[in-house]
């Protein structure tokens, strides 16, 4: 898959309209009670870059972004205003914001993951996208410090420690992020007269798996 290391502009993704999309699938017995399953582990997200639009200029940034895009056939990133912290959208991202694993003493390299956590459910989110320069690291309490502890691989999401963490230490990080996405459409229709008065197109964005 094709993907371009470049931001979608974020003044526009700001008024966007969009979200997790779950798939559950549901199957109604005999007697009147549900099976439901669902075949993925993960949450797909769409937006609709068009509800961002404020006037031309914004139209004809987009139209650039789509066209170098190629429409569909390459990816980028895209910043959910709703969702893009590994704390609260108020606080600064910490070190020991999220648990992303424990030591075994052997492994050095850790994905980054964000948890959602609500009565007895919880859900642990892949982050593959974290934004240059916000990823703070931490093991056992303790803050390390990037380049002299640890690297950052922010096109896979993966913190990589000089010497494997002990058994059993907490491996915690904190750090914003993008979510991987392709625009979902080869076209875009709009009318100047219709912008102007008010009618917003439909530019359709998916999330895609890294």
């Amino acid at each position: 898959m094709a993907f371009h290391e470049v931001r979608f502009p974020t003044n526009l993704s700001f008024g966007s309209i969009g979200g997790p999309e779950r798939r559950t699938e549901i199957v109604t017995l005999a007697s009147g009670f549900e099976e439901r399953n669902t075949p993925w582990s993960h949450a797909r997200r769409r937006f609709d870059a068009g509800m961002g639009l404020r006037s031309l200029d914004d139209l004809a940034a987009l139209v650039a972004f789509f066209e170098a895009r190629a429409g569909q056939l390459h990816g980028f990133r895209w910043k959910d205003w709703s969702d893009f912290k590994s704390c609260a959208p108020s606080q600064p991202p910490a070190f020991d914001d999220q648990e992303i694993a424990r030591g075994d003493g052997n492994t050095v390299s850790f994905q980054l993951t964000k948890s959602y956590v609500s009565g007895p459910g919880r859900y642990r989110r892949p982050v593959t996208k974290p934004v240059q320069g916000t990823v703070r690291a931490g093991l056992g309490g303790i803050e390390l410090y990037p380049d002299a502890d640890y690297a950052v691989d922010h096109d896979r999401g993966t913190v990589t420690f000089r010497e494997p963490p002990e058994p059993g230490a907490r491996v915690t990080a904190g750090f914003e992020f993008d979510v991987p996405v392709r625009f979902d459409t080869d076209r875009i229709a709009v009318s100047v007269a219709s912008f102007q008065a008010g009618e917003m197109p439909q530019i359709p964005v998916i999330e895609v798996r890294i």
